[in-house]
């Protein structure tokens, strides 16, 4: 059996892969490259235990608004893994970027965009990141780590790294399309029915990105500010280079 270093990765024509060392943060690197690569740019970590990748995007809209690719991009991530996923299990996304099968984390996404953009004005580019955990590597049947998960132990056995990013990079080019042709509505609603959320609530997504939700029963709303949650991801452990345990 190939490891998923050496593994070969099938992609649509549009992209170009560029394959880093398991020591290498494909993020990180896609962002220092994405000028000089250009859109369709996808940059793959080989981990046994990762799915980890990162894709250049060139949007020709403000940011402000160009910032809602992230929600194409979580889309894509989630219709990945539903394409591997036992039948009737629950993949749900935790408002704006993390990803729980039945309730247990296995990862998220990220964005990232020039540091000195401006917000009315096209970014040179955008770069969609991705971890999930494919392999556990800690003991979980003690407890220790309750609200963490893996694919295998969530029963993905045909699910691995390279599966998830050739999965991820087909479902990116029809979220992009749709995006293409009808809009940013036709993005909005795939994107809301796998969010993770409180039935009494009801919730839409602003022309900025942000999401506004509304309580049913009393008519009072809140508005979640995308990009300030983009800063930081809720499922990234910056010591252990993965998803939170």
């Amino acid at each position: 059996m190939r490891s998923a270093v050496s593994e070969p990765i099938n992609l649509p024509p549009l992209f170009t892969l560029v394959r880093l060392r398991e020591s290498r943060d494909a993020f990180a690197h896609a962002i220092d490259i994405a000028e000089a690569s250009g859109a369709g740019t996808l940059t793959y970590v080989g981990r046994f235990d990762l799915a980890e990748f990162a894709i250049v995007l060139e949007p020709g809209e403000p940011l402000r608004t160009a910032r809602r690719a992230f929600y194409a991009g979580m889309v894509a991530l989630i219709d990945a893994l539903r394409a591997y996923a036992p039948p009737n299990k629950e993949i749900a996304i935790d408002w704006p970027d993390a990803i729980r099968v039945d309730g247990g984390l296995v990862g998220g996404g990220r964005l990232g965009w020039p540091s000195p953009a401006k917000e009315n004005e096209p970014p040179r580019w955008l770069v969609f990141g991705a971890m999930i955990r494919t392999v556990a590597v800690s003991d979980r049947e003690a407890g220790v780590h309750p609200l963490a998960s893996a694919l295998d132990q969530e029963g993905f056995s045909e699910a691995g790294a390279v599966q998830v990013t050739e999965s991820f990079a087909r479902h990116l080019m029809r979220a992009i399309d749709a995006w293409q042709i009808d809009g940013f509505d036709a993005i909005a609603p795939e994107f809301l029915s796998r969010l993770a959320r409180n039935r009494q609530a009801s919730c839409i997504i602003d022309d900025n990105g942000d999401l506004l939700e509304r309580w049913i029963e009393t008519g009072e709303g809140k508005r979640h500010d995308l990009k300030e949650a983009l800063r930081v991801p809720s499922w990234l452990d910056p010591e252990l280079g993965g998803p939170r345990l």
